[in-house]
């Protein structure tokens, strides 16, 4: 039997304690929250088991659960990453 595809869309304000579920869906859903996402220029990451729990433990407008903040962090720094060379910036930290 074929897994039934999942898609969540996340988002973080400064200033808000959490990231936000902006979107969350499955098969028909999933495809559009990824079609939505790339018609945005939003980099889409693949984390199946992100995509599940949030799909199982939040609903679009709630903060993500507390289990969720290191996936979603990871999630997020790579979406910034891949937004910065799209736009031909490169950031560097000297130390």
């Amino acid at each position: 039997m074929k897994k039934r595809k999942i898609a969540s869309a996340i988002g973080f304000t400064k200033g808000d304690p959490a990231p936000v579920l902006l979107a969350s869906g499955s098969g028909r859903q999933a495809d559009r929250i990824i079609a939505i996402a790339q018609e945005a220029g939003i980099a889409v990451m693949e984390d199946a088991a992100l995509a599940a729990l949030l799909d199982e433990s939040a609903k679009p407008g709630d903060f993500i659960p507390a289990q969720c903040w290191e996936a979603a962090a990871k999630a997020l720094a790579f979406v910034m990453k891949m937004e910065e060379k799209a736009a031909g910036r490169h950031k560097a930290a000297v130390t």
